[in-house]
């Protein structure tokens, strides 16, 4: 395997202000794609449940909220399916997302056993709310980049995770974001 390097001035930076953090191999710890990553994930991780921590659910109430706003009325089992949600589990987050005002169970017209989950107008503007927070939490994460290379950055990343999600699926993304949780067992 090949040397890993860094044209990072920040990584240059802190190198020059004390002895780096050193791998096994004698780079730069700051070199090395797992440790980036895993500090981005972590910050990212924290600055978004800070948004999050009013919602009932945490992340899985905002995706739960976040879809069937922007997918329109779903059936609560085909919304558990899509989030890779457990549907008892699915039915005590709705629950908990409706005793707050912000989604409603609606009969399904074509099936009347089936329940259809709206947002609610609360819904919608608590969603407004938090997106804005997390674009501000997001800026904060990626703040020491410029716009242009931020852009990238997303676009790139998302080539990544696309490409790796179909080699190796997640079924459930709120399981990646829990500390106790292997990711190798996801």
């Amino acid at each position: 395997m090949g040397a890993v390097t860094s044209t990072s001035p920040e990584v240059g930076t802190r190198a020059a202000r004390g002895a780096p953090h050193r791998s096994a191999s004698g780079a730069p710890v700051e070199t090395d794609l797992g440790w980036a990553l895993g500090v981005v994930f972590r910050r990212y991780a924290k600055a978004a449940a800070a948004v999050l921590d009013d919602v009932p659910g945490g992340p899985r109430g905002y995706q739960v909220l976040a879809t069937a706003h922007g997918d329109g009325p779903k059936r609560q089992l085909d919304l558990a399916a899509q989030l890779g949600v457990d549907r008892t589990v699915m039915t005590y987050l709705l629950d908990d997302l409706e005793k707050a005002g912000l989604v409603q169970r609606q009969p399904d017209p074509a099936d009347r056993r089936a329940r259809l989950i709206v947002a609610t107008e609360q819904g919608r503007e608590a969603l407004c709310d938090l997106e804005e927070r997390l674009a501000t939490a997001e800026d904060e994460v990626l703040g020491s980049l410029e716009d242009s290379e931020r852009a990238s950055f997303r676009m790139l990343l998302q080539r990544v995770a696309v490409k790796a999600d179909t080699v190796d699926p997640l079924h459930n993304a709120c399981v990646l974001a829990d500390e106790n949780v292997d990711p190798a067992d996801t």
